[in-house]
């Protein structure tokens, strides 16, 4: 079966393919660094990531 590539899209076999869905490991970095640098993102609700006091005190015992 053919398959075109996400990100440059060019048709590659999917049985072969050990980068499958893309096309090349190239194609497949190249991915994987947008996602690291938030080029894409997944929208949703903004999350509040600030912890209260008593969280912050929480985990400090925890790791001790």
């Amino acid at each position: 079966m053919l398959v075109s590539c996400p990100f440059c899209k060019q048709k590659s076999t999917w049985e072969e393919n050990p980068w499958r869905p893309f096309c090349c490991e190239r194609c497949k970095m190249i991915d994987l660094g947008k996602w690291a640098m938030e080029d894409y993102k997944i929208p949703g609700e903004n999350v509040d990531h600030s912890s209260t006091e008593e969280e912050k005190e929480e985990v400090d015992r925890r790791e001790k």
